[in-house]
């Protein structure tokens, strides 16, 4: 069901995915991070907003966010059709603060300059950490937007307010176009921003800088997959031509043995062709 919807309007809001007390933990988790961050520097980051990632070395609770297994099989039905695998793309923090005007409308996928259109690249998922309304900045979300290019904003359709509840989750699309909101409330509107990508792509977050091998050894083996610690078929992200989770071992090899990591499908035609040459093992 929420696939059909992401499909048709580019977006759908799951509500009450996970315990209210999961996000109230994360919340008091990031806390310090909230308070010591300092405002954004830029007309698109907002100077009225907070943001911050490496996430899941922040709070045990993040590997719950992002290993929820509704939203991460949403994740592989809207991408796995253009990769091997998908990846951890982002997972940022972001708090809009009372005086914070509207972000400017923008697709995500933006980010990366190869043809639109043919596949997504990306599914966002929100995660509030306080409630999310029209007056304290929910996300606008812009229904249809996937299925066109918008040249001008004047030609954007009227906007969704995002509006949700901790455990709720925010779903949309990298085509989706989308903007935070205004917030003309009081009160900070805190969330928690996970995506993920097509596993070819340079993610937006260095994975390896927030991550590394010392605390993504920790990490569940999905976990440490998704935050980069694998190669995508072929041979793509290797180190030293293995795959890069042997540096989440005690025992680091000083010369590691180049191996093929192939698809099946390259693998029986490099057999293939090998053969013809005389190599048989």
């Amino acid at each position: 069901m929420w696939h059909e919807r992401l499909r048709a309007d580019g977006y759908c809001i799951i509500p009450g995915l996970l315990p209210q007390a999961s996000l109230a933990k994360l919340d008091r988790d990031l806390e310090d991070s909230f308070e010591d961050t300092p405002f954004g520097q830029g007309d698109f980051y907002g100077y009225r907003t907070k943001r911050f990632g490496s996430l899941l070395r922040r709070s045990p609770i993040m590997a719950e966010l992002v290993l929820q297994p509704l939203v991460l099989g949403l994740a592989h039905a809207v991408l796995a059709g253009a990769c091997d695998r998908i990846q951890l793309n982002v997972a940022q923090a972001i708090a809009i603060h009372p005086g914070e005007i509207e972000q400017f409308p923008h697709c995500d996928h933006d980010m990366w300059a190869g043809a639109k259109g043919v596949h997504e690249y990306l599914l966002n998922v929100i995660w509030p950490l306080t409630e999310f309304t029209a007056d304290n900045g929910a996300t606008r979300l812009y229904p249809g937007t996937h299925r066109q290019q918008v040249g001008d904003l004047a030609d954007l359709p009227a906007w969704v307010v995002a509006e949700a509840r901790p455990g709720d989750a925010i779903c949309f699309l990298g085509s989706t176009v989308h903007g935070a909101g205004p917030n003309a409330s009081n009160s900070v509107r805190r969330g928690a921003l996970i995506g993920y990508s097509l596993g070819w792509l340079k993610p937006y977050e260095n994975q390896w800088l927030a991550y590394p091998p010392a605390i993504a050894r920790h990490f569940p083996r999905e976990l440490a997959e998704l935050a980069g610690y694998v190669q995508h078929r072929p041979n793509l992200g290797n180190y030293e031509g293995q795959c890069p989770s042997i540096l989440l071992g005690t025992d680091v090899p000083a010369y590691p043995q180049a191996t093929d990591a192939l698809r099946p499908d390259q693998a029986e035609a490099v057999r293939a062709f090998a053969e013809t040459r005389g190599r048989s093992l």
